[in-house]
């Protein structure tokens, strides 16, 4: 790349999950926070139907037009025949050096654009395909914990064909009468319900399985702290300074609507304090979980802190929000990483493991097509 010549960026925000205007918050931040002089950025917007819109049309929305209307005139353009359709816009620019996908939730988190900017040659910010799948998936997740010898809740797995095996009795026995029932693959507590009966339950099932074929029912930390960290780096990562998120008491748990609608009654402690013996437990949890789960680039980790002090790694985020109150950003900012210095890091990281990608050697042994005639003859 010529010196000085500006990086040609690639944002892909929306996308088909219930988090799909949380990305759009992300992503204004994140454009805002972009040094122009050093970034040219393209714009790609993934309507909630999963199509990629272009540049110019993903613009009007990013500049306040209404989505809906945008994106219905633009798929009305496409040929749906055609198996590139859904992402047959990125083709509208070209010269993209680096991909930034903050698609938060499906398709996004779980390794399915990962996978399409590896088959397209270009770096991209984040995590691979397996670590974002292991990570976006919450029992595969404690499964490698477990392995890793990271402590994690202890947990059941409830399918549609195994749901009638277990009742909130058997589970209360094993688990404790308070549980939490969460879809294996959804993010923002969005269908997360706290249970403490047997009506509460089959409804939090139902309720949960609307979002997923697979379900948590999960140990409750009594009144736990809840803590995070942010972590960033490939294969040198370094982590932030602790950070603690207090809802009201009313509150059951951290809610969608605590995250996103109304933040007015919950209180960030950035960085938050705490002793030194917790900080470096968590902190030493964060790296072997980040290792252990193959991430690159960035993750946000959290936390639940027993009242005894005891810390279990709660969830794993490998595109962590970065709206006005998202602690990612605010975590580095409080450990002396700008939010544009954070953006810059991202973007070599993302560099530096294509390049180190593309080092990987693969043994191409060509067949002899006499071996294939003589196969065909026997």
């Amino acid at each position: 790349m010529a010196k000085n010549k500006k990086q040609h960026i690639g944002l892909i925000f929306g996308g088909n999950s219930s988090e799909h205007d949380v990305s759009k918050r992300s992503a204004h931040n994140i454009f805002d926070a972009m040094d122009k002089d050093k970034y040219k950025v393209s714009l790609f917007l993934m309507t909630k139907s999963g199509y990629i819109l272009g540049d110019q049309a993903s613009a009007r929305v990013f500049n306040g037009e209404p989505e809906d209307v945008v994106a219905s005139e633009e798929l009305a353009k496409v040929d749906r025949k055609n198996p590139l359709a859904p992402i047959i816009n990125l083709s509208e620019v070209s010269n993209i050096d680096v991909f930034f996908p903050i698609i938060h939730g499906n398709l996004g988190e779980d390794g399915t654009i990962q996978g399409l900017l590896r088959l397209l040659q270009k770096p991209y910010v984040g995590t691979g395909v397996l670590g974002s799948a292991m990570s976006f998936d919450k029992d595969i997740t404690k499964k490698i914990l477990k392995l890793a010898q990271v402590r994690t809740t202890r947990y059941e797995v409830i399918t549609p064909m195994t749901s009638e095996q277990f009742s909130y009795q058997q589970l209360s026995d094993e688990l404790g009468k308070t549980l939490f029932v969460k879809p294996a693959n959804q993010g923002s507590s969005v269908g997360i319900h706290k249970v403490e009966n047997e009506a509460d339950y089959l409804e939090g099932i139902r309720d949960a399985f609307r979002y997923d074929s697979k379900v948590l029912v999960e140990e409750a930390i009594e009144g736990p702290e809840e803590l995070e960290i942010s972590v960033l780096g490939n294969h040198h990562p370094i982590v932030s300074k602790v950070g603690a998120i207090r809802v009201p008491k009313t509150d059951a748990f951290y809610t969608y609507d605590n995250k996103f609608v109304d933040a007015s009654h919950v209180e960030f402690d950035v960085p938050v304090d705490i002793s030194d013996r917790l900080a470096e437990e968590i902190t030493e949890m964060g790296l072997k979980t980040y290792q252990a789960l193959g991430l690159k680039g960035m993750a946000r980790i959290d936390y639940l802190v027993s009242q005894d002090g005891t810390p279990y790694v709660s969830e794993v985020n490998t595109l962590p929000g970065f709206t006005n109150i998202s602690l990612y950003p605010q975590l580095f900012a409080a450990s002396g990483i700008s939010y544009t210095e954070l953006i810059d890091r991202l973007i070599q990281l993302a560099i530096e493991e294509y390049e180190r990608q593309s080092k990987i050697l693969y043994d191409f042994k060509p067949l002899d097509p006499k071996d294939q005639i003589i196969n065909q003859n026997k």
